[in-house]
C-alpha cells in the first residue's frame, strides 16, 4: 500500500489493522499481511505534483518490503538512489533534452529601493512526461555523472537569451531587464564557451551586459590566472559576470579587484539568518560595503518576507530575490509578472513570516 500522508498522521497503522484482518477463504482462514510505504505532503510552491507524491510513495513501498513481510517505510532521499530508479531516470534523461523536456524557470531580481523588476535568474526544471515537475536535485547530479551539462548550460543560455529578447521587444518597459544564467561546474573551461555567448548575442540581438553569467567562488579559485583570462574573454563577448553564493569562501577576496566582476550575490544562507545570527549580520554587511567600494552590485539571494527586505535596503543592498518575490516561474508566470510588476510599479513582497 502507498500512502500519502498530510504531516504526523496514524493512518499507516490504522490502514493496517484495517487490512491485516483474517480472511476466511474455500473454509481456510488467510491472515493477510501489508507492506506500507508512506510520504509526507506539505502545501506551498515548492510542494510536488500529486504524480511525484504517488512515485515517492511507490519507492518507499519497495523499501518496505525488503524488510520483509509486513515491512513499513517512509519515504527519504536516500531512496532516489535505488538501482530501478536511477535506472529508469537516467533512461528517461538521455533524451529529455532532445525532446525539450528540460527547461529555464525564470525567478525575479528585484531592486529594493523601488520593488522595481530588474531582470531574471533562469533556473533549470525538468517536465517530466509521467512524473511531473522535478526539481535540480532531483536529476543535475545524474546529468554530470552522464556528462550532459555542458549540453545542458549551452540550452540554458540559448533559450533564457531568446526569451529575453522577445520580452524585450514585446515589452518596451522591459528594455533595461537581464537574464542570469548559472556556469555549472568546470563550464567555464568549456572551449565553445565565449564563441557560444557571442554567436548567441548575435542571434537575440541582446545589448551587451543583458545576458549574465554566473560564476561560482570554486570555480574561480580552481585556477584564478586562467579565470581571470576566460571572464575578460565573456566580457568582451558582451556577458556581464556575477560572482555567485559569495561569502561561502573568503580566499578570492584578493583577487576580486583584478576580475571582471559586475555583481556579487550573497548566498541564501547568510540572508536567512542574519536576523538570528551575529555572524551572518557580519558577511552580509561587508560583502555589500565591498561591492559598494568596488563599485559592484549587490544581490541577495533567499529574501523570504518584507522584514528581510527592509534589512538588506538599509544596509545599503542593491537587489534581491527569493520567495517572498517570487519562486522560480515558467516562462508564461514570468511575463505575467513581468506585466503586473509594470502596471503596478513594483513587485509585492510578502510580509513577514509568509513563505506562501
Amino acid at each position: 500500500a502507498a500512502m500519502v500522508l498530510a504531516g504526523a498522521s496514524p493512518g499507516a497503522e490504522t490502514l493496517r489493522r484495517a487490512l491485516e484482518q483474517p480472511l476466511r477463504v474455500a473454509g481456510f482462514d488467510i491472515h493477510p499481511t501489508l507492506s506500507i510505504g508512506a510520504v509526507d505532503a506539505h502545501g506551498g510552491i515548492d510542494a510536488p505534483e500529486a504524480a511525484e507524491l504517488l512515485r515517492r510513495a511507490e519507492l518507499a513501498v519497495e523499501a518496505a518490503k525488503t524488510h520483509g513481510r509486513g515491512g513499513a517505510a517512509a519515504y527519504g532521499r536516500g531512496m532516489e538512489s535505488d538501482g530501478l530508479s536511477r535506472l529508469a531516470l537516467e533512461g528517461d534523461l538521455k533524451g529529455a533534452l532532445g525532446r525539450g523536456e528540460l527547461v529555464p524557470f525564470y525567478q525575479p531580481i528585484v531592486r529594493l529601493s523601488t520593488g522595481a523588476l530588474s531582470g531574471f535568474e533562469a533556473l533549470v526544471r525538468w517536465r517530466h512526461p509521467r512524473r511531473g515537475l522535478l526539481m535540480p536535485d532531483t536529476f543535475l547530479p545524474l546529468c554530470e555523472e552522464m556528462g550532459l551539462m555542458e549540453e545542458l548550460g549551452a540550452m540554458m543560455m540559448r533559450e533564457a537569451a531568446k526569451q529575453l529578447a522577445a520580452w524585450r521587444t514585446k515589452h518596451k518597459a522591459a528594455g533595461e531587464l537581464t537574464v542570469a544564467v548559472n556556469l555549472s561546474t568546470h563550464e567555464i573551461d568549456r572551449p565553445d564557451l565565449v564563441s557560444d555567448v557571442a554567436a548567441i548575442r548575435r542571434e537575440t540581438g541582446l545589448p551587451p551586459g543583458a545576458l549574465k553569467l554566473e560564476v561560482t567562488e570554486g570555480d574561480v579559485m580552481r585556477d584564478p590566472e586562467r579565470a581571470a583570462v576566460i571572464l575578460a574573454e565573456l566580457r568582451g563577448a558582451g556577458a556581464a559576470l556575477a560572482l555567485d553564493d559569495f561569502g561561502t569562501g573568503f580566499s578570492s577576496l584578493s583577487y576580486l579587484t583584478r576580475l571582471p566582476f559586475d555583481t556579487l550575490k550573497i548566498d541564501r544562507y547568510f540572508v536567512r539568518t542574519m536576523a538570528t545570527n551575529e555572524g551572518s549580520l557580519k558577511i552580509v554587511s561587508s560583502v555589500v560595503k565591498l561591492g559598494q567600494d568596488l563599485n559592484l552590485e549587490v544581490v541577495a539571494e533567499g529574501v523570504e518576507n518584507a522584514g528581510m527586505a527592509r534589512q538588506l535596503l538599509s544596509l545599503g543592498c542593491d537587489y534581491g530575490q527569493g520567495f517572498g518575490y517570487a519562486p522560480a516561474l515558467s516562462a508564461q508566470e514570468a511575463e505575467v509578472y513581468l506585466n503586473e510588476s509594470y502596471v503596478d510599479g513594483a513587485a509585492p513582497v510578502k510580509a513577514k513570516g509568509s513563505r506562501g
